[in-house]
């Protein structure tokens, strides 16, 4: 993806419809460990006051900065964004969730994110992911100013395309690379030379019993079989696009659906593209990279993310009770 498509992964995010409440924003640094890199993350928490403008870089966002938390215990939702996001990527989902009662947390995932792409293509930037929102959940429940806050029984994952592979996994699916048969536009790339060759690579993290219930918005379907889905018994939420793209086709989102152990909320957007679930763009950006920012005649972008981020909540709500 060029880099204006990163670029616009981080724009779009940033300019979707604002919440109607106040959330409570926090940007944080989960510190290196083990030979792990340093993480940066963004946590979005239920807060009192009235809405601000926060402005981060040359954005504008509805939020109170370092808004304390009030008194409770707050069921927690991570995110995982798609290749070359931000932990912003889908911060009027978080706000929503902020709003409706969550703590929400997002990383940049280290070398595949919009500000550092070193090993967004190798295979390593997949089979790392769980492993980052693995350290996300240590560090929000035993290092994070406002853990107290935080019901470690009531935790949930929301993902976006290699976010949703990522959600699937912490959740008990076992990815199988060599065999998924996934896209791969550029042959010459190292993550399809890795693909093709069936290279091996260690998986870093897997499935966490932390996790009670996923959302997975058009995952990458790195689940070839429904034997590689069998340990998933926890609810899931399974959105799909019509249109797909990015390397999600429409029937391998269904495909997870007819694989998966426990039957899912499966939702088929009519219309709908890969990059529907990126919160709408502001105008400029909508003229500078229309590949992510535009929607086949007739599909209302901002519309649908009113209802999906109420159907999100209204999922999260019901499964972490």
């Amino acid at each position: 993806m060029r880099f204006l498509l990163l670029l616009c992964l981080i724009f779009s995010a940033l300019s979707g419809t604002g919440a109607a409440m106040a959330a409570g924003l926090r940007l944080i640094d989960i510190p290196a460990a083990n030979g792990k890199a340093a993480m940066k993350a963004a946590v979005w928490s239920p807060c009192a006051a009235a809405p601000e403008e926060v402005r981060i870089g040359p954005f504008l966002l509805p939020a109170v900065r370092d808004c304390p938390v009030p008194e409770g215990k707050y069921p927690l939702v991570v995110i995982s964004h798609g290749f070359g996001g931000t932990y912003f990527s889908h911060r009027d989902t978080a706000a929503a969730l902020a709003d409706a009662g969550f703590i929400v947390a997002a990383i940049n995932h280290p070398g595949d994110n919009a500000l550092e792409m070193k090993k967004a293509g190798e295979l390593s930037a997949l089979t790392g992911r769980p492993a980052d929102i693995a350290r996300l959940l240590d560090h929000l429940l035993e290092g994070f100013s406002e853990a107290g806050s935080i019901d470690a029984g009531r935790i949930g994952v929301f993902g976006f395309s290699r976010g949703g592979y990522t959600a699937l996994v912490l959740a008990g699916g076992t990815p199988d690379f060599a065999n998924a048969g996934l896209p791969c536009p550029d042959p010459q790339a190292p993550i399809c030379t890795q693909m093709r060759q069936k290279t091996t690579l260690p998986q870093h993290g897997g499935q966490d019993a932390r996790i009670r219930a996923v959302v997975a918005a058009d995952p990458l379907n790195a689940f070839p079989g429904a034997g590689d889905l069998k340990n998933i018994t926890i609810p899931v939420q399974l959105w799909s696009s019509e249109r797909g793209g990015d390397g999600v086709a429409p029937q391998d989102v269904a495909r997870l659906r007819d694989d998966l152990p426990v039957k899912p909320d499966y939702r088929m957007v009519k219309g709908a593209g890969h990059f529907s679930f990126i919160a709408p763009c502001p105008a400029e950006m909508e003229k500078a990279v229309p590949q992510i920012c535009s929607d086949a005649a007739g599909f209302d972008r901002a519309g649908f993310h009113r209802s999906f981020n109420a159907e999100v909540v209204s999922f999260f709500k019901a499964s972490l009770r």
